[in-house]
C-alpha cells in the first residue's frame, strides 16, 4: 500500500509581484525517488524551501509525515538546497562533528563512516576552503545523510562533480534509497532523472506538471 510523506495542498508563494509557485497540489510517495525538472527559476528552489519549513507559502499547506510544516525543518530530513556553509579552515571531519553537537544524535564513528561513504578521507586534514568544488558537494551530501534521515531533499546532487563523482552519488542514492530513504531531487542532468526517479515533474513558472 502507498503512503504519502509529504503532501502539498494548493500551496501558493508570491514575492510582490512574483508568483513563485502557483496553486501547486502533489504528493510523494514514501520509499521512491521524486524527480523536479525545470529551468532556474521555474520555481522548484521555492518549493524544496516551503517542504523544508525555510520559507512559508503564501497560502496553502504543506504536511510532512502527516504533521503541518511550519517555521522549523521536519525531523528527519536530510537537506542540501544551497552550498552548505562550512568554516573552511576546518576540515572534513571537524565541520560535521561540529554540526553534529545541534543534535547530539550521531557520534564520531557515524561521521567518520558517512564521510568514507560519500567518497572522502575523514582523516584528512586539509581545510574545506581548499576542496574542490565536487569534494565540498560530496561533503554536502555527508551532511545531509549523516543523522540517517527518511526524507533527502536535494537540489542538484550531482553539480559540480566530475564523470565518475556523477556515478559514485548516483549509486550512493540508489543505495539510500533501498534502504528505505524518500529522496525528492531536482536536477539539470536528464539521465540523472532517468536513471534515477520512480516518478518525474516539469515545473514552469510556478506550475507543477507530472510527466510520469
Amino acid at each position: 500500500m502507498s503512503v504519502s510523506i509529504i503532501e502539498v495542498n494548493n500551496v501558493t508563494k508570491k514575492f510582490k509581484e512574483l508568483t513563485a509557485l502557483n496553486n501547486v497540489s502533489v504528493s510523494f510517495e514514501e520509499g521512491k525517488i521524486h524527480g523536479i525538472i525545470g529551468r532556474n527559476g521555474s520555481g522548484k528552489t521555492v518549493l524544496f524551501k516551503c517542504i523544508c519549513g525555510f520559507m512559508q507559502p503564501s497560502s496553502g499547506l504543506i504536511k510532512v509525515y502527516d504533521k503541518i510544516v511550519k517555521t522549523a525543518s521536519p525531523e528527519k530530513i536530510g537537506i542540501i538546497i544551497e552550498d552548505p556553509g562550512f568554516i573552511g579552515s576546518y576540515s572534513a571531519f571537524k565541520n560535521l562533528k561540529l554540526l553534529s553537537l545541534v543534535k547530539r544524535q550521531i557520534g564520531s564513528a557515524e561521521i567518520r563512516e558517512t564521510i568514507k561513504r560519500v567518497g572522502l578521507d575523514p582523516d584528512n586534514k586539509k581545510g574545506v576552503r581548499k576542496y574542490s568544488l565536487g569534494m565540498r558537494h560530496r561533503l554536502g551530501i555527508a551532511q545531509a545523510i549523516m543523522e540517517k534521515p527518511r526524507i533527502l531533499i536535494l537540489d542538484e546532487p550531482t553539480n559540480g562533480l566530475d564523470k565518475q563523482g556523477v556515478v559514485d552519488i548516483r549509486n550512493l542514492l540508489k543505495e539510500l534509497n533501498n534502504e528505505g530513504v524518500t529522496i525528492l531531487m531536482s536536477s539539470h542532468y536528464a539521465e540523472d532523472i532517468e536513471v534515477l526517479c520512480h516518478t518525474v515533474y516539469e515545473m514552469d513558472s510556478g506550475f507543477l506538471d507530472k510527466v510520469r
